[in-house]
């Protein structure tokens, strides 16, 4: 027997065996599924804990499992330094030069005036005792290149003090916030990355799968745990072209279980297929076309926990008819 004849038998005996639906409910079957969320570390490292075993339920934000990293303690503590070095040397550029810094400054240029003033006074009373031939042509170049050098060092001190005075320019300030603000941003990466060795659930649920066990290595993105969102399961039914025209997005549902079937649950209709599925080769009899079946979502709330991933599930599609 093919797949598409043993689903469409499957609905006959269903409708047969519990008498004719009513007309406004539209009758299908299907299994229960769970919304699956892996929880993964986002880089390598090893599971030193897992804190869940399988069929535990969790909470969001609950501790599921500790992992450890050898790089990743060194790497928040070296970030944490560039950050404090960072900030320092901004804190020493918005401040400015200190009282101390200037007058030490202002005393360089008065030693560098008095040792210019001396190569000056030095150099004029050689240049006459050259002209006499007292002193050889080398003493006088020697005498002029002193004043000269004198003059120089005397000018770069008078600019250093005038530095000082007018403080730091504020490009070099402006470069030095960029610099905090990318140490900060590194230092934020390497903890958030450290934080990310503590897995916690992400949803309310129950723990489908352990996928890793203690001491053992996880890439980036491998799963080491498996959750089911429990409270919000699903099935997919299967329905006749002849019926589909009267569903549509958001109808009310009701489902049965089969070792309850004294007891609804609610749902509703939140997808439904553009194509149809089982599809006979030509379509042309009205037999045939019953035979196409398109696919129907039903999605549930449940807060009791009995409506399980995996269980069968008959639902009734609350659908009117048409007017005629």
């Amino acid at each position: 027997m093919t797949r598409r004849s043993s689903v469409v038998l499957g609905l006959t005996l269903l409708v047969g065996g519990c008498g004719r639906p009513p007309a406004d409910r539209l009758i299908g079957t299907g299994t229960l599924e769970v919304i699956e969320v892996d929880v993964s570390p986002t880089g390598a490292a090893r599971a030193m804990r897992l804190w869940v075993d399988e069929g535990d339920t969790v909470h969001a934000g609950d501790t599921l499992v500790t992992l450890t990293q050898p790089t990743s303690g060194p790497e928040v503590a070296q970030r944490r330094a560039a950050l404090n070095a960072a900030q320092a040397a901004l804190r020493e550029l918005e401040s400015g030069a200190r009282r101390r810094e200037i007058d030490r400054a202002e005393a360089d240029v008065a030693a560098a005036a008095a040792e210019r003033d001396r190569a000056v006074r030095d150099y004029a009373r050689a240049q006459p005792l050259g002209a006499a031939g007292v002193i050889s042509r080398q003493q006088l170049d020697a005498a002029r290149a002193a004043s000269q050098q004198a003059e120089a060092r005397h000018r770069s001190a008078v600019e250093a003090l005038q530095l000082l005075r007018e403080g730091t320019r504020a490009e070099r300030i402006q470069a030095a916030r960029a610099e905090v603000a990318s140490a900060r941003a590194a230092l934020a990466a390497a903890e958030a990355l450290a934080a990310e060795l503590v897995l916690t659930a992400p949803v309310d649920g129950v723990v489908l799968s352990r996928n890793v066990e203690p001491g053992e290595m996880l890439a980036g993105g491998q799963s080491a745990l498996t959750l089911g969102d429990v409270a919000r399961p699903w099935t997919r039914v299967y329905l006749s072209s002849l019926v589909i025209p009267r569903v549509r997005v958001g109808q009310a549902a009701l489902a049965r279980l089969d070792g309850l079937p004294g007891r609804e649950f609610r749902g509703r209709v939140v997808a439904v297929s553009d194509r149809a599925e089982y599809t006979p080769r030509i379509a042309l009899t009205e037999e045939e076309r019953a035979d196409l079946l398109f696919g129907v979502k039903v999605a549930f709330e449940d807060s009791t926990g009995l409506l399980k991933p995996g269980l069968p599930v008959t639902v009734a599609i609350l659908a009117p008819e048409p007017a005629s």
